[in-house]
């Protein structure tokens, strides 16, 4: 893990914080000074911040956050405005987010102390379901892209005005439900299983249609229920045994991908040899 990520997820600074005190000279790494921005942790190194070692967590923790509307998922914003940990008890400011909601948008977001769950729950298919509004009914092509995914080579409508991201495929929905409908709004419920950059103002923007609210109220099957606006909980006992659960998973299929293409690879090159013998041996004949 880079030395700045590595200070971000144990402490309460920023990345950006953290690559100012490394500018400073005050990040050293066994009583030597780190000047390297690139530097990655290894295991046993004792990172020290203002001559203060940095304890790396080991216990897991997981928490639910019922994120408001007009706050940023990130440590620092260059514009001041304000981010979850503005809100977030002192507790909770090393904790790293699992994925993102952007500004205007509201909901669940969950929040640990380790960054290799974080990374995995935010990489995974895991179901992410919302509550949403758009400024329009529903068409026939939505639903058929909702059914069917959908490919836009443009995909800038809907998108923040910075981003930087054009193309975006679009997989089908998990699910979705029209729950209300009028002459100009239509109140969704919808799932889908990836968590890409402003995934579904896009989605909507590429039929003219405006998001309006935009509520997750539940990802990988834990809900938000009834948290208050701004509030956190723990994970319950149930919801911490499925996380490992995940991370075993995980864990298991990775090992056997790696098992499979070595496999692949000694099959590919008996598979060689072989043609090379047949081929010398067909040439001997001659």
């Amino acid at each position: 893990m880079r030395i700045n990520k590595y200070i971000s997820h144990n402490s309460r600074y920023s990345r950006r914080e953290a690559d100012a005190l490394i500018e400073e000279g005050q990040v050293s790494i066994d009583k030597q000074i780190v000047k390297d921005f690139g530097y990655d942790v290894q295991e046993g190194d004792r990172v020290f911040v203002k001559g203060k070692l940095i304890k790396e967590s080991k216990e897991l923790t997981l928490i639910v956050y019922n994120k408001p509307k007009g706050t940023l998922v990130t440590k620092k914003d260059d514009r001041g405005r304000t981010t979850i940990y503005h809100k977030l008890p002192g507790k909770f400011r090393h904790f790293v987010p699992v994925g993102r909601l952007d500004y205007a948008s509201e909901g669940i977001l969950l929040l640990t102390d380790s960054p290799e769950v974080a990374t995995a729950l935010m990489e995974s298919s895991l179901d992410r379901t919302y509550n949403l509004k758009i400024d329009k009914p529903i068409s026939a092509e939505m639903i058929t892209a909702m059914k069917e995914g959908l490919i836009l080579d443009d995909a800038r409508a809907g998108a923040h005005e910075k981003s930087k991201i054009y193309a975006m495929e679009f997989a089908p929905f998990a699910g979705f439900e029209v729950r209300n409908e009028g002459k100009n709004f239509s109140k969704l419920r919808v799932t889908i299983t990836e968590g890409k950059n402003r995934e579904l103002r896009r989605f909507f923007a590429h039929f003219e249609a405006k998001v309006l609210d935009l509520k997750r109220v539940s990802f990988g099957g834990i809900d938000l229920n009834n948290l208050p606006t701004n509030k956190t909980r723990y994970f319950t006992r149930r919801e911490y045994d499925d996380v490992h659960q995940f991370m075993k998973r995980r864990k298991a299929n990775a090992q056997a991908a790696v098992y499979n293409e070595a496999n692949e690879k000694k099959q590919l090159e008996k598979n060689e040899r072989e043609k090379k013998y047949q081929k010398k041996k067909f040439n001997k004949k001659d």
